[in-house]
């Protein structure tokens, strides 16, 4: 097999499943403080795909739309948490999961309203187009930054967890919200940021996501599973599991698909199954 081919398919791999990490942590972040499984986190991952494209066009600058709507996502999710998900916290999951299916649903219907049905694409900034020359193969500019860029994003997130105050609030709250709440820190609050941030990842990935895929209204549902199963296989509420288990499961669908095409989103799914299989709690998770 052509050495370039397989090289190509795992820094495709690698670029994928980068940004299913950033995806993964955004989930993992709502899911082990909030106790939520937020099922409108993949069309938040579409709303910034599709502000993006937006802003695009308003500003004439890729790099200024790059820091807006994410910003604009973490808004979003702001309100989103403010006006419908804190009034619903006592009344269990059956509401929780019925009022963010039916955002999801919602969303993906303005999203079809402002934009139309039909998929768009947006071509890369001038400055990384092309290909760059790597010895072996060349490989889309494009792609390698948004590879440096989504790690850079991750390294950022776990610094920003592991060594300032309110990282250390929020690490807390996902081992025992009650017990932050005893120490007199308001948890709604923290609620409320870490709902932002998590959509601002969301928003982040599908808007570095645009040049390479394009958009399509219902792009927030395909990846919506595959974030679930990132989160899982990492372990429910693991933010390093989060961030191993998306590159895991990109490196294993891009190279399914060079040999069998038709299985790539398959195997996503297999490999969640043999991992939980050995380790029900995900490859970072506890019992």
């Amino acid at each position: 097999m052509n050495v370039s081919l397989v090289l190509g398919q795992v820094l495709n791999g690698v670029v994928t499943g980068m940004l299913y990490a950033l995806m993964g942590v955004g989930l993992s972040l709502i899911l082990g403080i909030l106790n939520l499984p937020n099922f409108a986190h993949g069309t938040l991952y579409a709303v910034g795909a599709y502000l993006l494209f937006a802003c695009v066009q308003w500003f004439q600058s890729f790099w200024l739309a790059l820091v807006v709507a994410p910003l604009g996502v973490a808004l979003l999710g702001a309100a989103i948490e403010y006006g419908g998900m804190r009034r619903i916290y006592a009344a269990g999951h059956d509401y929780q999961l019925l009022l963010t299916f039916g955002l999801a649903l919602i969303l993906e219907q303005v999203i079809i309203l402002v934009w139309g049905p039909i998929g768009m694409s947006l071509l890369p900034p001038r400055a990384l187009g092309g290909a760059m020359d790597l010895g072996v193969t060349f490989y889309p500019r494009y792609r390698l930054f948004v590879m440096v860029a989504a790690g850079l994003l991750i390294l950022g997130v776990w610094l920003f967890l592991e060594r300032t105050r309110l990282g250390a609030i929020i690490r807390a709250g996902i081992e025992d919200k009650d017990m932050v709440a005893v120490l007199g820190i308001n948890v709604n609050r923290v609620f409320t940021f870490t709902f932002a941030l998590g959509a601002w990842l969301a928003g982040m990935a599908g808007a570095l996501m645009v040049p390479v895929r394009g958009l399509t209204p219902t792009m927030g549902a395909d990846i919506l599973g595959i974030a679930f199963v990132v989160v899982a296989l990492g372990g429910l509420g693991n933010l390093p599991g989060a961030m191993l288990a998306g590159i895991i499961i990109g490196l294993a669908q891009s190279l399914v698909a060079l040999v069998w095409p038709v299985a790539s989103i398959v195997v996503i799914f297999a490999v969640m199954a043999a991992v939980l299989l050995v380790r029900p709690q995900g490859l970072f998770g506890t019992r």
